[in-house]
């Protein structure tokens, strides 16, 4: 990772990742996306085999798309479209750069990935989006997976003694009701499944799964955009 002045033209891939600053709970910080989602860029910089200075990594957005998590205190969002206009215009701005990679953090920024993917395909900017991968036993929000993942990186912000249960159910039909309602419609702590079987030795299976996996892609950006420079 880079963080020095650059001269253009440059052989370097921008990493633009995306939190978020919303309720999670009452048992973790309202930054936690964000802080996962940093702690995984930089493991996945730390564990692949690219070059150190191929990579620079913008500052954080840590204010995205949180609307489904309106009537909870401390939630800040963008919306979606301010969140679109926002990353095209930093993407357009990188034009020094091989491309830009979306490291997404924030599973409500869905539908702003998706707008502004299509903006930055008929802007014709070179991108790729990577958002954090889920697996077999994973729960959505503040749940068993998110609350592991704290306890391995971040143990002193995770209030123990308040993790209680949330809402537990299909994936797909919470979301789709979380459409019409809100988080605040399923979930009256604003968990959305079962904090309270979280463990920090899960946090680190998970994380090894996240970084490895953007570490992974990561490394196809650089054969395929860097190497193409070369």
């Amino acid at each position: 990772m880079t963080t020095a002045r650059l001269n253009s033209p440059t052989s370097i891939v921008l990493l633009l990742p995306l939190g978020s600053f919303e309720q999670h709970g009452p048992h973790l910080p309202l930054d936690t996306d964000t802080i996962i989602i940093d702690a995984v860029v930089a493991q996945a910089l730390r564990d692949s085999q690219i070059k150190a200075d191929s990579f620079m990594v913008a500052p954080t957005i840590a204010i995205s798309a949180s609307d489904e998590h309106a009537g909870f205190p401390g939630t800040l969002s963008t919306g979606s479209a301010a969140l679109t206009d926002s990353v095209v215009a930093i993407c357009r701005s990188a034009s020094w750069a091989q491309g830009v990679c979306i490291v997404n953090g924030h599973g409500g920024n869905a539908d702003a990935l998706a707008s502004i993917s299509s903006a930055l395909t008929h802007e014709k900017i070179r991108h790729s989006m990577w958002s954090l991968p889920s697996y077999d036993g994973a729960d959505m929000h503040a749940g068993h997976t998110e609350t592991s993942v704290m306890l391995h990186i971040a143990p002193a912000k995770v209030q123990t003694d308040r993790i209680e249960r949330g809402t537990v159910g299909d994936a797909s039909s919470l979301v789709a009701q979380m459409r019409t309602s809100g988080v605040v419609g399923v979930s009256t702590n604003g968990v959305l499944g079962d904090p309270t079987t979280a463990t920090s030795e899960h946090g680190i299976a998970v994380m090894k799964l996240y970084s490895s996996r953007l570490a992974a892609h990561l490394a196809t950006l650089s054969s395929e955009w860097i190497g193409d420079a070369q």
